[in-house]
């Protein structure tokens, strides 16, 4: 039998990366089995549902290099189908009309609760299957005795005792199809043969069952995921900090570190942490899925963004920067090579945005210095200095200006003033950063090229000059 998973978001915001978690496990599970992976977009509730959360919830995915194989299907656009089971339900004597107004039922809902009862509907309509001349709901014929049973993969056999549900309401008075009935006929007639989604929906499965029953239909695999919490173990929200995917695309995470926490926020692999995408496919079930919930640790996703930016193709990250630095306003082609420039700041970088940070200082034509790293290194002793490093670095040729000459430049006048590396180092990292921290200097003014290094310099000896 073929594996068939799916993916069913509501559009009606950006993709959580709850969302996208439950995602990333249905997609693994399907591509592990070789099966097929289908997405489909839940838009009933039309007030709600928008084109640009829909395009947002694409995005995401894609940039996660999810792919599907059917769809996306959308439910406003089958709602005929929907329908013709409802019709067969009433048909089979199965489901009900219910002329119930909101006003009653509330009324029987308060009058349940203060006698200190289940506040269930209380099956005034029932055997109702003749069309009214009024709008009416349609409500699904539950089973008043009996059990029904969950046989979930992650959470194991859930018993339901059937009094505990009422008669859930399958179509609207308006119209529409109801959330829990969609989800079964769109399930059954799609060939699901597996459901992975948050342990939120676990609620609804019993009657998700009961309707699968009553429809004549399989009933799919079910496997219930345990949410993903804040630090404080409360459901992951804003309070907590981003919990959108292209958020974390904004700070400048990839995408490959966030398919990996992910996937290792709720499923193990023995004590691996770091999976490549061709690993997790390989490696995925869903009895590694573990019962409790994964508590989100911005940290620890930090420290694994920095081990693939560490591990990326050098190429690839100026690319991702590229955006960034233009997005501050930058003439990328008025600086040094990108290539270079990321060559130099990977290896102390976790963010993309982090990176665009501390590369600004090659792309700025005037550097401004940080008033205390001034005060403490652009001392006018450093003039004596400067004047014969920039004598030094000029005499050097145009196409050897690189890391052996300027080290060889910077060890000569050492020698000859009686320095210490750091005594000369940061003066000139000052100089040519505006600040006290950056890559090794010898790879800065190598990736700043010969120009600007020493158009920094003199700029620097005029600024201790006119101090004096």
């Amino acid at each position: 039998m073929e594996v068939r998973t799916r993916f069913a978001p509501s559009p009606t915001g950006y993709l959580h990366v709850g969302g996208a978690r439950t995602a990333i496990f249905n997609w693994l599970f399907a591509r592990h089995n070789k099966g097929k992976f289908i997405l489909r977009i839940e838009d009933t509730d039309q007030e709600r549902s928008t084109d640009e959360s829909t395009n947002a919830i694409l995005d995401s995915m894609r940039w996660l290099g999810m792919d599907w194989d059917e769809g996306p299907f959308f439910q406003a656009k089958r709602v005929d189908i929907y329908n013709e089971h409802v019709e067969r339900l009433i048909k089979d004597g199965k489901a009900y009309y219910c002329t119930c107004t909101p006003e009653e039922l509330e009324a029987k809902r308060q009058k349940a609760l203060s006698e200190g009862k289940k506040p269930k509907y209380d099956g005034k309509c029932r055997g109702n299957t003749r069309r009214p001349d009024v709008p009416a709901a349609v409500r699904f014929l539950s089973p008043d005795e009996g059990y029904t049973v969950v046989e979930d993969t992650v959470k194991g056999r859930v018993v339901i005792e059937n009094a505990e549900l009422d008669d859930l309401i399958i179509r609207r008075s308006d119209g529409w199809p109801t959330y829990n009935f969609c989800v079964v006929v769109d399930d059954a007639t799609m060939g699901m043969t597996h459901v992975i989604r948050g342990d939120d929906h676990l609620n609804n499965t019993p009657r998700q069952i009961q309707i699968y029953e009553a429809l004549g239909y399989q009933i799919p695999k079910f496997g219930h995921v345990p949410m993903i919490l804040g630090s404080d173990k409360t459901r992951l929200s804003k309070r907590h900090g981003a919990t959108s995917v292209m958020a974390y695309k904004e700070m400048g995470y990839l995408p490959e570190a966030m398919l990996n926490y992910l996937v290792r926020l709720g499923w193990s692999h023995g004590d691996q942490e770091i999976f490549s995408r061709e690993e997790l496919i390989e490696k995925f079930n869903l009895e590694n899925i573990g019962k409790s919930a994964g508590v989100f640790n911005p940290e620890k996703f930090l420290w694994l963004n920095a081990h693939y930016i560490k591990e990326s193709d050098t190429q690839k990250l100026s690319g991702l920067l590229s955006p960034f630095l233009e997005a501050k306003g930058f003439d990328l082609s008025k600086g040094p090579r990108l290539k270079d420039v990321v060559s130099t700041l990977k290896e102390r970088s976790k963010t993309i945005l982090e990176m665009s940070d501390f590369a600004e200082f090659y792309f700025r034509e005037e550097i401004i210095y940080d008033e205390k790293a001034s005060e403490k290194f652009l001392k006018l002793e450093m003039a004596a200095v400067f004047e014969p490093l920039l004598s030094s670095l000029q005499d050097i040729n145009d196409a050897e200006f690189g890391h052996d000459w300027i080290e060889k430049a910077f060890n000569d006048l050492m020698a000859e003033k009686g320095m210490k590396l750091k005594d000369l180092a940061q003066p000139v990292r000052v100089a040519l950063t505006g600040g006290t921290i950056s890559p090794g200097i010898f790879e800065v003014m190598e990736v700043l090229g010969k120009d600007r290094t020493l158009l920094r310099l003199r700029k620097a000896l005029n600024y201790v000059i006119s101090r004096s």
